[in-house]
């Protein structure tokens, strides 16, 4: 079983920045690829960015490739995301997944693959 709880999320104008941060329990962080998915009302959820177990492999989404950047640190069970040059459309509710893997180098992105998901942290962009 592992929790996930994210933090970071909040009000921010357009071309500004966030980190947002995902804290998993357990001790076993390091056999989980990561996800980051968002969910804007009336909308699909939507890949956002992923990384392996060791993080050797990322994956972004199109929306969001260029701007947004993936890292996590095993030591700390903590995923990133660390978004730049954020836009009106960035506005979300964002969740963090984990993916139980055997393969260290492999990302997931699709919803269906992953087996934890935390609450979810509000993003707004202002224009």
């Amino acid at each position: 079983q592992v929790q996930l709880v994210e933090s970071g999320g909040g009000l921010v104008q357009a071309g500004g920045s966030l980190r947002l941060s995902c804290a998993a329990s357990g001790r076993t962080f390091g056999s989980y690829a990561m996800g980051w998915f968002r969910q804007a009302p009336g909308k699909e959820r939507e890949f956002v960015a992923a990384i392996s177990r060791s993080a050797f492999s990322t994956d972004y989404g199109d929306s969001v490739q260029g701007r947004f950047t993936i890292s996590r640190d095993n030591a700390k069970n903590t995923v990133y995301l660390q978004m730049d040059n954020l836009k009106p459309e960035d506005t979300a509710v964002y969740y963090c997944a984990a993916a139980s893997s055997s393969w260290s180098r492999t990302t997931y992105n699709r919803g269906h693959e992953y087996n934890y998901w935390g609450q979810g942290t509000q993003v707004t962009v202002s224009s």
